[in-house]
């Protein structure tokens, strides 16, 4: 049995980044992995071969995870506005138990 083929799609610096990506990638359903050097955790390196962490995806969803970052690039992609979420419930008054 041969195992997935996974082909890079970003390279973050730090694996913050990279875990922003991922995070975003796998909210749309992607498989998703990271590879970066382990030195370059370890010391908190986020610039340089060291701080480099290359994000894969499943050679099959490539074309669908490269459409979702060129519009992340884009400025395509943004969180909804507070007024489009619904109203909050009302917090219950101390006062009231008294």
């Amino acid at each position: 049995m041969t195992s997935p083929e996974y082909i890079e799609v970003y390279s973050a610096n730090g694996q913050l980044e990279a875990d922003m990506i991922r995070l975003m990638l796998e909210a749309v359903g992607l498989h998703v992995l990271t590879r970066g050097e382990s030195a370059g955790a370890v010391y908190g390196l986020t610039v340089g071969p060291l701080g480099e962490v290359r994000v894969l995806v499943l050679a099959s969803e490539v074309q669908a995870a490269n459409e979702l970052l060129t519009a992340l690039e884009d400025g395509q992609l943004e969180n909804p506005s507070p007024d489009s979420y619904p109203p909050a419930a009302p917090e219950d008054d101390d006062s009231e138990l008294e």
